[in-house]
């Protein structure tokens, strides 16, 4: 199982990951307000400002003070296999 790390230490699996967007559209602030209203939201930004609104595959809405682009990065690069090497070969 892959963590990522989405910002102020809190932790998301990697493989439950289905979008990363972010939170300006109105169908998001939709989800993100009827997610609140199920229990289903869980907020990851410490009283800052949302910057990326992660869904998972459990239907679970998560809010993160991280652009998404920053967030997509650290995805990729631990999908990629780590060989200890600083690739230059």
């Amino acid at each position: 199982m892959k963590l990522i790390n989405i910002g102020f230490g809190n932790m998301v699996s990697a493989g439950r990951i289905i979008v990363i967007v972010s939170p300006e559209s109105a169908p998001i602030k939709r989800i993100i307000s009827d997610a609140r209203t199920k229990s289903q939201l869980i907020d990851a930004t410490y009283g800052r400002r949302t910057r990326a609104v992660i869904i998972t595959d459990n239907g679970c809405i998560i809010l993160s003070a991280l652009l998404p682009e920053t967030i997509a990065g650290r995805l990729s690069s631990k999908s990629e296999p780590c060989t200890g090497e600083s690739g230059d070969e």
